[in-house]
């Protein structure tokens, strides 16, 4: 097979040539100072980025994660000429297809405490430790020999021999909004560009599944770092913009207004596509390709029930929601965690492929047992229910379900009764979707002030997040200026936290 591009050579700032991929109206530019013309021969073991790198120094960062080609592959650069964007996304998907992990996970529900969540409070006590750093809440024995969560933990300590409990992720960014970038994408913040969330990388890879949104958020976007970054803004969140909890939910615009029946609607869906059509005979536009992409994917959730049915909790019985924390109990007297990680449960299993519930109001600078008193048990009910439904329903090893949040809380209570930032150490939950069970990994200190043993740094934490759903972090994805970035930067698989 031939293939013509048109290619030039650019040194870099350390005088090093290369071949720059960017993707401009439908083909593959490489610009160059130099056009030339030659015909090479790749051997069958050889990838093309491969082939670029090992002649006279000249590397292409965004072939260099194509995987190798099963037959002899010719190339022939002409200066005129270039090479079709549908050829080059032909033989990129043969790479991936080839060199991707496999995937353990089909969907993520992905649980995000917002404020920087107590380690030692909930999933880490230390009772050996002095008062002012142990707290006021007791240690309780969990279904896993030998390991301890706080006595606000009742339900989630029946189910840990369903999850891994990690006590020593760690990074050094002490700002909220610093946190949640990291966390949310795998890298420390950059004034220079907003990479994507693991939501948008996953809607960007694997797409939707049948009529479902790929991302979807709930009850809404908690955070500017849960977006697509540099990304298409297609790659981002469908957010339920309200409350499941609430006894009036619903999710607007999903059903026809009134007035609007089927045969209205689709007479409506064809006139707009005339629109379309016209509007993309002038111009190319990544704004006009996203709402087009919203359009879209409104269209496909109106015209099926079973996607729009995912967004009511009406056909859930009694014994479920009870199951969830959903009705009042004890000090809990308005729970809403159990509503929104059951809504979670019934999107992936409709289809979407990630779905970020937000809840609560972590960050307790002062009063800090008040502000946990109902939260943590309407959180420890509602995720204990989620596990158990999950595993019930045979879902479990196939959804990961993650707890994070931007980072833990100070060791030592502070002079209002407070806990204050703290990302040294803190804890974060994996369950199913691959990921060992009953396990512990990784350790703080005595003090839950440092990491003691097996520290996870983000990248690593992503890059398994990834792994787990069958994507090979390492490969690149298009930025702003056409300048490949890979999906995570220097991190592994942290072998430890797989089953």
């Amino acid at each position: 097979m031939f293939i013509s591009i048109s290619q030039s050579l650019h040194q870099t700032r350390r005088d090093q040539k290369y071949l720059d991929c960017s993707k401009n109206r439908g083909r593959v530019t490489l610009h160059s100072t130099n056009s030339f013309r030659c015909m090479v021969r790749i051997d069958k073991e050889t990838t093309v980025g491969q082939f670029f790198q090992q002649s006279n120094g000249v590397g292409c960062r965004g072939f260099a994660g194509m995987a190798s080609r099963r037959q002899f592959l010719y190339a022939g650069w002409l200066g005129g000429a270039g090479l079709s964007l549908g050829n080059l996304l032909q033989l990129e998907a043969l790479g991936k297809e080839q060199g991707k992990p496999a995937a353990k996970a089909k969907s993520v529900i992905h649980i995000y405490l917002q404020g920087g969540f107590a380690h030692m409070d909930s999933f880490d006590p230390k009772p050996d430790a002095p008062p002012e750093y142990r707290g006021i809440l007791d240690p309780i024995k969990t279904s896993v020999p030998g390991v301890y969560f706080s006595s606000h933990m009742q339900e989630t300590a029946k189910v840990a021999d369903k999850m891994t409990v990690v006590r020593s992720m760690s990074h050094t960014e002490v700002d909220h909004s610093r946190g949640e970038h990291s966390m949310f994408t795998g890298y420390r913040p950059s004034p220079a560009l907003v990479y994507p969330s693991i939501g948008s990388v996953v809607s960007q890879e694997l797409g939707p599944r049948d009529a479902m949104p790929a991302y979807v958020c709930v009850p809404n976007q908690g955070s500017q770092f849960l977006g697509s970054g540099y990304l298409s803004n297609a790659c981002g969140p469908f957010s339920l913009g309200a409350d499941p909890a609430r006894s009036n939910f619903s999710v607007r615009d999903l059903n026809l207004p009134k007035g609007v029946d089927s045969n209205r609607f689709e007479q409506r869906k064809s006139w707009k596509q005339l629109v379309d059509q016209h509007f993309a005979s002038i111009e190319s536009d990544d704004s006009l390709a996203t709402m087009d992409s919203f359009y879209q994917r409104a269209y496909d959730l109106l015209a099926s029930p079973k996607a729009r049915d995912a967004f009511s909790l009406k056909a859930e019985s009694d014994a479920t929601k009870e199951l969830y924390g959903m009705n009042a109990w004890g000090p809990i007297l308005r729970p809403s965690a159990g509503a929104r990680m059951l809504i979670a449960r019934r999107l992936v299993e409709a289809g979407a492929r990630f779905v970020t519930v937000t809840y609560g109001a972590w960050d307790t600078h002062a009063f800090h047992y008040r502000g946990i008193e109902t939260q943590l048990p309407d959180l420890d009910k509602a995720f204990a229910g989620l596990i158990q439904d999950l595993e019930q329903r045979g879902l479990l090893d196939s959804t990961l379900v993650l707890i994070t949040s931007e980072f833990g809380r100070t060791p030592k209570i502070n002079a209002g009764g407070g806990r204050d930032h703290w990302p040294r150490v803190f804890s974060i939950v994996m369950a199913g979707g691959g990921v060992a069970r009953g396990k512990v990994y990784g350790a703080s200190d005595a003090l839950a002030a440092e990491p003691a043993d097996n520290p996870l740094s983000v990248e690593d934490y992503v890059t398994t997040v990834y792994h787990l759903l069958g994507i090979d972090a390492s490969q690149s994805l298009m930025s702003p200026g056409d300048r490949p970035q890979q999906i995570v930067m220097n991190g592994k698989v942290a072998e430890g936290l797989l089953a």
